[in-house]
């Protein structure tokens, strides 16, 4: 089929018609069609449950892909979490007075995270990082921030790529602009690598006399190695500065609770939300009690922060999460999909790098310059097998190996295809439209 062929979906015409309603055309970059397989990913959904989704054209998908950038891990539409969130609507969502979901959530997450004396509220990742960030400086009453990871769209944050070009390149999204954010907070956020220790000591050597604040991911891709959180934790104490972990992704997802309490280090303030409430909106700022007291010297209120459907969702959610082990679950039907990986590509002679733990990984296939094309015509091979499907695997407690089995199945198909098109020299030539952004990438 060539390009012009193709016959264009009610989701790739809705989401035309969006690009001239909506800014970039979605509200998260992630999900941009383009991210995926511009002009033919599906854009929009009717109905999604456990690990399907349905187009607005009624077809039906199985996603073995970012499962809702990682905010669903017991699947789309859990049963247990949407008959306590229509009790919580049907009750009343939202009142004069406060719902008694927040004490009971604050006492759970205490209780699993026993370092914690107490919890503060948002509803999305974003924010909920920069309520931690204004609490800690509120606590420290010192400005610059040193920061290694993504933590979100805040000015806080892209404040760092106004000191230096591309001093964001590398922390997930290379390219974002800090166009809006005023030009006085230079020098407010600074970047190190993870298992870049140097690096920390160098910031808190030259900037320690005003940095009050580390914020970091203690967990994506690389494990940490010659104790580097360790020393995190023990540069953060000697300096008085307050440690942030963001554990809006890692939070969950490898252990029941955050992955510090795996990896054997305490933050002096932890963030969760994604997965802590299944797809509703909900985040929560955990950590110590006397730092957390300084919230009080700011201001930090929002309406929406009160509703009671975001910690009733989180309550059911995590109590399922403990009484079922999600996190084994993923971290099994994840291994079989690495292990699936490695041994069809070897098949199909790709060249092939995994990295991430089973419960959140991805691969990249070594063909040179054509590497994007050929991770986009996978993606287009597995969508006319019918699968949602790209270089990531975040697992759910949805995907059981069975449905790992057929998605192998078709991946083999995809990778033959793939192996082909590579001793063809045409990978870009079997492409029904462009190549995926990588990135960041401003719409026209």
């Amino acid at each position: 089929m060539k390009r012009s062929d193709i016959t264009q979906g009610p989701g790739q015409q809705l989401y035309v018609k969006a690009k001239q309603l909506i800014p970039g055309g979605t509200q998260l970059l992630s999900k941009r069609p383009e991210m995926f397989l511009p002009d033919q990913w599906p854009s929009y959904y009717s109905k999604a449950q456990g690990c399907f989704v349905w187009g607005l054209d009624g077809k039906k998908y199985c996603e073995v892909s970012s499962s809702g950038i990682g905010a669903c891990l017991l699947g789309y539409a859990d049963p247990d979490v949407n008959e306590a969130v229509k009790r919580a609507v049907d009750q009343g969502n939202m009142a004069t007075l406060n719902a008694p979901q927040e004490v009971e959530l604050a006492e759970l997450l205490c209780d699993i995270h026993p370092w914690a004396g107490m919890v503060r509220y948002a509803r999305t990742g974003g924010e909920s990082v920069a309520v931690a960030v204004r609490i800690a400086r509120a606590y420290t009453g010192k400005d610059k921030v040193v920061i290694c990871g993504y933590h979100g769209w805040s000015d806080w944050y892209i404040a760092a790529n106004l000191s230096a070009d591309g001093a964001l390149d590398g922390h997930l999204l290379p390219g974002l602009e800090p166009n809006g954010v005023p030009r006085p907070l230079a020098g407010t956020t600074l970047t190190f690598r993870y298992n870049q220790i140097e690096q920390l000591e160098a910031l808190v050597a030259e900037h320690g006399d005003s940095l009050g604040v580390i914020v970091m991911e203690p967990f994506r891709n690389d494990e940490p190695k010659g104790g580097f959180l360790e020393k995190v934790r023990e540069i953060a104490t000697k300096n008085n500065l307050v440690l942030i972990f963001d554990e809006v992704s890692s939070g969950w997802r490898y252990n029941f609770g955050g992955i510090h309490l795996q990896l054997g280090v305490e933050p002096d303030i932890a963030v969760f939300a994604k997965s802590i409430s299944n797809g509703f909106p909900m985040a929560a700022i955990i950590g110590r009690g006397d730092v957390m007291q300084a919230a009080q010297k700011s201001f930090i209120s929002s309406t929406y922060w009160t509703e009671a459907i975001g910690p009733t969702a989180a309550l059911t959610t995590i109590k399922k999460m403990r009484e079922v082990s999600v996190a084994d679950h993923i971290a099994r039907v994840g291994t079989l999909v690495q292990e699936g990986w490695r041994k069809i590509a070897e098949k199909h002679g790709l060249k092939i790098k995994i990295e991430g733990r089973p419960a959140l990984t991805h691969f990249t296939l070594d063909c040179g310059e054509q590497s994007q094309a050929l991770h986009t015509l996978f993606t287009q091979e597995m969508l006319d097998r019918d699968y949602l499907a790209n270089v990531a695997f975040y697992g759910t407690y949805a995907h059981i190996p069975q449905i790992i089995d057929k998605y192998l199945l078709a991946l083999d198909e995809a990778f033959g295809v793939l192996s082909n098109a590579i001793k063809t020299n045409d990978v870009k030539k079997r492409l029904r439209g462009p190549v995926a952004h990588t990135g960041f990438s401003r719409l026209t």
